[in-house]
């Protein structure tokens, strides 16, 4: 197991306060705010420990809130809901500084044999014929308006091995595309011992959800993203559907799209497959997408900020609050 893993694996390991609240601490994003699949998977992390024996995760409803301060630890307390005869229902709120930042409700369901069906797996070359994050991202340096976004996302994402199927929005400014991107993606080593638990697999896929959802919503326009400054943004919801069992350390494929974008609004979808064609996770996320003020847009750094919470300057050049050339999201946005 690598030491970025392993890094990961602490982060999600959160400090028992009470019976039902937990503190977890944060480690540096791409800029100074918390990554939204953080929180996310801590807080699904801090539900998880409070089911009864052999229930896993079905689904999950999240609204991001406030702005996540790395400084701070964030604080989880979980509402027991719900336990019956198959299904068990939790509610968790990440609290910093005294304020909500994160919601979250999440289900979970014993195993049962039921009907079966499945949208069949999109085509998609190989992952091991694709480039490395390392090995793609210096051939855009001159693109970035600030020069140290690659190296900071290189180092935010090195528990993971993400590898894009085409070239990321911030590769293709100025050219529309289809709304669709695919990645490849698996956690940077394997997971045993005590870690190769079912619900840390669920866990470390709801983490790298949040990296490259909303690209998809970008290609359509022709944007670069927060990475190149032509776009201000920050998440709003986040949800995820699990349906069958997978490995987080063994290749999945992350399918998106993006149906619609209005209203300053950008709505994305995700299905997550296994290299062998199983549907195991569907997603879906809406976030802020405001062009630029200086482009004429509705929305400049200090405006998207006062509305949303946790919104970077148009003109930064930095990524928001995640892991990646996207919007903020972690607790990014109430408007």
């Amino acid at each position: 197991m690598s030491q970025e893993l392993t890094s990961l694996l602490d982060l999600l390991d959160l400090e028992r306060v009470e019976q039902d609240i937990f503190r977890g601490s944060s480690r540096a994003s791409v800029v100074p705010r918390v990554f939204g699949g953080q929180v996310a998977a801590q807080a699904l992390v801090a539900a998880c420990r409070t089911v009864p024996e052999g229930r896993l995760p079905h689904s999950l409803h999240a609204y991001f809130l406030r702005s996540g301060d790395p400084g701070a630890p964030i604080v989880y307390t979980v509402d027991r809901i719900r336990d019956g005869r198959s299904f068990t229902t939790r509610r968790v709120v990440g609290v910093q500084h005294g304020q909500p930042i994160f919601h979250l409700s999440a289900s979970f369901q014993t195993y049962e044999e039921g009907m079966e069906h499945q949208e069949a797996m999109p085509s998609a070359p190989d992952p091991e014929t694709l480039p490395t994050a390392e090995d793609m991202l210096p051939r855009y340096h001159g693109l970035f308006t600030d020069p140290q976004v690659p190296e900071r996302l290189l180092r935010a994402r090195a528990a993971v091995d993400l590898r894009y199927v085409e070239a990321p929005p911030f590769a293709s400014v100025g050219s529309p595309s289809e709304p669709r991107s695919q990645v490849w993606f698996r956690t940077n080593g394997k997971l045993d011992g005590a870690s190769d638990d079912p619900m840390l697999h669920i866990c470390l896929a709801t983490y790298v959800s949040d990296m490259t959802l909303l690209d998809s919503v970008l290609l359509a326009h022709g944007r670069g993203g927060w990475a190149v400054g032509d776009v201000v943004g920050a998440s709003l919801d986040h949800a995820m559907w699990f349906h069958r069992p997978f490995r987080a350390d063994e290749w999945l494929l992350y399918d998106q799209e993006s149906p619609t974008a209005q209203g300053g609004r950008g709505l994305a979808k995700g299905r997550i497959f296994t290299r062998d064609g199983r549907l195991v996770v569907s997603v879906i996320q809406e976030g802020v997408v405001r062009v630029p003020r200086s482009e004429g847009g509705n929305g400049s750094g200090s405006d998207a900020r006062a509305d949303s919470g946790n919104v970077p300057r148009a003109d930064s050049g930095n990524t928001a609050g995640r892991e990646g050339a996207q919007p903020a999201s972690p607790a990014a946005a109430s408007t």
